[in-house]
């Protein structure tokens, strides 16, 4: 047998590299309780805190982490401007931004959203909800809490003041639309296959293309182009 034998620490040659976080938080007690949390959990690791809106920015384009957790309340430059600049910045476009949020400033969730988050925590969430939620958005598999989402979205549009400009969908085939509006409605993959009568395989070729022809980061802003888009006008009260 050749090579060195790995150490008891060490984790299988084969293994993922670590999910690498920073950190946006205000508050020093509750930066450092989600630190520990973090680095003591196998897979995650933190490379980065900020204690302002601005040290985000600069910490994600210089760090690069694959999920910038982000508070949407900082001192000099909020987290949704943060969002909005990490995720248009060239260096730090590839960070997926998990905003942390309170049901009292449901204003904020769409337009964090639409600054380029890729989901959103209630602040009141489990410790393994927030580790589950890290990795959801580490994948970008699934938009998180799409019940909550959908519920928070549709009642921002709903406000006459608010409403944006609506989505040119022209591009986009009728089979494309189908999926769009299930997306819309938090659906996995898997769960739209079995709606469409599709493979999984078939329904990730649909995903792409409308990620591709709507500019779409990843599904959260497919959700916001399927309420935009009209195909999603209220609530859906599917349990």
């Amino acid at each position: 047998m050749t090579g060195n034998p790995a150490t008891p620490d060490s984790p299988p040659p084969d293994s993922p590299p670590p999910v690498r976080i920073l950190l946006a938080e205000d508050q020093v007690l509750v930066r450092d309780s989600l630190k520990v949390l973090i680095d003591t959990t196998p897979g995650l690791v933190t490379v980065g805190e900020a204690g302002t809106g601005a040290e985000a920015v600069l910490l994600a384009r210089r760090q690069r982490p694959d999920v910038v957790l982000m508070d949407i309340r900082m001192p000099d430059m909020d987290g949704i401007e943060a969002t909005r600049r990490i995720c248009a910045a060239p260096e730090s476009a590839g960070a997926r931004v998990l905003i942390l949020t309170t049901f009292d400033l449901d204003e904020y969730v769409y337009a964090a959203l639409r600054a380029g988050a890729s989901g959103f925590l209630v602040k009141s969430a489990t410790a393994g909800e927030l580790l589950a939620a890290i990795r959801v958005v580490a994948s970008g598999e699934a938009l998180l809490a799409p019940t909550v989402t959908r519920r928070l979205i549709a009642d921002f549009l709903r406000r006459p003041a608010a409403a944006p400009a609506p989505r040119d969908l022209d591009d986009v085939t009728q089979r494309e639309r189908e999926v769009l509006t299930l997306i819309g409605k938090g659906m996995s993959n898997s769960e739209i296959a079995g709606h469409l009568h599709l493979t999984v395989g078939t329904v990730k070729t649909h995903v792409g293309r409308l990620l591709a022809k709507l500019q779409a980061r990843d599904r959260a802003q497919l959700v916001i182009a399927a309420y935009e888009g009209g195909l999603i006008t209220a609530p859906d009260t599917r349990p």
